[in-house]
């Protein structure tokens, strides 16, 4: 899917600030990010949704959602995030627990930079990244929200949420295709190229239409008609 955000002028490619010295892990890593559609997802839960054992994704096959080559001034620059409470709060919207002593990093600012001497846990936290604006309208960024409407019988899942897996959960492709998926913190796994992709899974709800839609009932004498 690389090939849907090649990088332009003003929007390179990624790269690591960092250098061969061991004392030296507090350097900042830069990520590029893309939130594409998932093909095979898309096609299986459509032709499940249609014998009525899942529920229809909201999500197109192939739909770009999200190129930061595109947006380039919020993923490069930070901006305007960077002046937002949660970004200028130490140890809010941080992806793992203090308690548990495995921080990640900070969701906030919602940008290609973070200071994460662990390749696969900077990867995480920029799908983190991403996944938290395409799940939500209006954010300061070049996107297309993944926000599908609520209707009769179909119930759409809510903005994804930082350690939270009632929100969602995330499923390692690249470089090595897990069978099981969870929310970070999970077990690192380092890619030789760095790259790295994920499927995001979100809960749908829906019931299985039997019948025409009720609107409203007149009663004439006590009796419903």
């Amino acid at each position: 899917m690389a090939t849907l955000s090649s990088p332009v002028s003003g929007a390179e490619g990624g790269g690591n600030l960092i250098t061969p010295n061991t004392h030296r892990d507090n350097l900042p890593r830069f990520k590029n990010v893309d939130g594409i559609g998932h093909p095979g997802g898309w096609l299986a839960t459509q032709l499940a949704s249609q014998s009525g054992y899942a529920c229809a994704s909201g999500a197109t096959a192939v739909m770009p959602y999200y190129l930061s080559t595109l947006d380039s001034l919020a993923w490069r620059h930070g901006i305007p995030e960077s002046f937002y409470p949660e970004s200028l709060m130490p140890g809010t919207r941080e992806v793992g627990r203090p308690a548990s002593g495995n921080m990640w990093g900070n969701v906030y600012p919602r940008q290609g930079f973070l200071v994460q001497p662990d390749d696969f846990k900077a990867a995480a936290v920029m799908a983190q990244r991403a996944g938290d604006v395409i799940t939500r309208n209006g954010q300061p960024h070049v996107y297309l929200p993944l926000t599908p409407a609520k209707r009769d019988g179909y119930w759409p899942p809510s903005p994804i949420v930082e350690n939270d897996a009632s929100t969602h959960k995330w499923q390692l492709l690249y470089p090595r295709t897990q069978p099981t998926c969870a929310i970070f913190p999970s077990d690192p796994v380092q890619s030789a190229d760095g790259g790295y992709a994920w499927s995001l899974w979100r809960p749908y709800s829906c019931c299985k239409r039997e019948g025409q839609t009720f609107l409203f009932s007149i009663d004439f004498e006590g009796g419903a008609s």
